[in-house]
């Protein structure tokens, strides 16, 4: 059994803890408010500003664990350095810690270092840099902070008049004290997946079907797995997904994002753990989801090969208000009365508009534009009072 200590406790974690506990493994989870999803099925919890670095420190000094893991970017990742010189084992590695909570670094790495294909780009610390990067990039362009979470801050400039309201809704949306943003050329593409990716400590890197998604505000609202796509683009997408893992190095599973075009795949971003989109993978699609995977590759534990076994969908539910109460869920007979279908429900302790509060999943034979209809139909049963 090793002890686990879990940086972020959200619903990502949740089932990365619940993943963990079926192979018998000892979880402390962290993050800044109390009653966190994962906090809720771990074995301890504690409940820090894990952007103070000193309080990083008496953490892992207090509870000496045999991994961390990094669930969230608001983490001063820069201390990973320092545990790893200490003996401990950060997942996958400081470096690629360091490296993915931040798009300034994931960006040059794999643009300038590795030459994998990206959008063009630019960074802006202030509105006139901004300015000049969208010069640079051409309209439309996309600006998003270097370090935010689940779209947030993330914004379309069309026209001149636009520049202003992005660089304010950036900052804003921007996750701990780094007020930077990246500017980015927009990619004309017909879709864009992710593409778990697995890499294991003893074992060659494994690619999970990919998966498609929507956005709205910057946020996932539906995804699908297996995404229908040329053949030649997804190889495309698996060379660059090992070149860029191989570089950050460490065993875990990664969701790195593409932009596909008719002709081309363009990488997007990479986050080193289990990815929100991939919470289709719940639903039964593979003989294991990406948490279970996630779990197997950071404890060492060998995975002979992921299978597709069925085609599924998952749509989340979303608050519409703002409350500091325990939210309460109707309309849970009718969205589980389907068959093939099933719900997860996250636990959040307080509910905001748009707050991702739940997800319904759907799985079957069926073409997976049906199963998104019907996970979208199962969705919208589910009300959060």
């Amino acid at each position: 059994m090793k002890k686990i200590l879990l940086l972020g406790s959200g619903e990502l974690g949740k089932e990365f803890v619940i993943a963990c506990q079926r192979l018998g493994q000892y979880v402390v989870a962290v993050d800044s408010y109390d009653h966190a999803p994962a906090m809720q099925v771990a074995h301890e919890k504690e409940i820090i500003n894990m952007l103070d670095g000193d309080a990083l420190d008496s953490l892992v000094e207090k509870h000496q664990p045999d991994l961390i893991i990094p669930e969230i970017e608001a983490i001063r990742t820069e201390r990973f350095y320092d545990y790893e010189k200490q003996g401990y084992k950060v997942v996958p590695s400081a470096k690629a810690a360091n490296y993915t909570m931040n798009r300034k670094s994931i960006r040059d790495l794999a643009a300038k270092d590795l030459n994998v294909r990206t959008a063009p780009y630019r960074y802006a610390t202030s509105f006139s840099e901004l300015e000049n990067g969208v010069e640079y990039c051409g309209y439309p362009c996309v600006v998003k902070p270097l370090m935010s979470s689940s779209g947030k801050g993330q914004s379309v400039i069309k026209t001149p008049s636009d520049i202003q309201k992005a660089w304010d809704y950036a900052l804003e949306g921007s996750r701990g004290d780094l007020l930077e943003v990246i500017v980015e050329g927009f990619i004309d593409f017909e879709y864009e997946i992710t593409l778990l990716t697995v890499t294991q400590k003893n074992g060659s890197t494994l690619f999970c079907p990919p998966i498609g998604h929507r956005q709205e505000r910057g946020d996932y609202q539906e995804s699908w797995q297996p995404m229908p796509m040329d053949k030649e683009r997804l190889e495309e997408a698996q060379e660059m997904a090992k070149k860029v893992t191989d570089a950050l190095g460490g065993a875990g599973i990664w969701g790195v994002e593409f932009f596909i075009t008719k002709d081309a795949t363009y990488f997007s971003e990479l986050s080193p753990r289990p990815h929100d989109t991939g919470m289709v993978t719940l639903g039964g699609t593979q003989n294991f989801s990406e948490f279970e995977l996630h779990a197997r590759a950071v404890l060492g534990l060998p995975i002979p090969e992921i299978k597709l076994m069925n085609n599924g969908a998952s749509a989340v539910v979303l608050a519409n208000h703002t409350s500091l109460e325990q939210p309460k869920f109707s309309g849970l007979e009718q969205a589980m009365s389907a068959p093939d279908s099933d719900l997860r429900i996250f636990g959040k302790p307080t509910s905001r508009p748009f707050r991702r509060m739940a997800v319904a999943l759907t799985y079957g034979k069926e073409d997976v534009e049906k199963l998104v209809e019907k996970a979208k139909e199962l969705a919208s049963k589910i009300s959060v009072s």
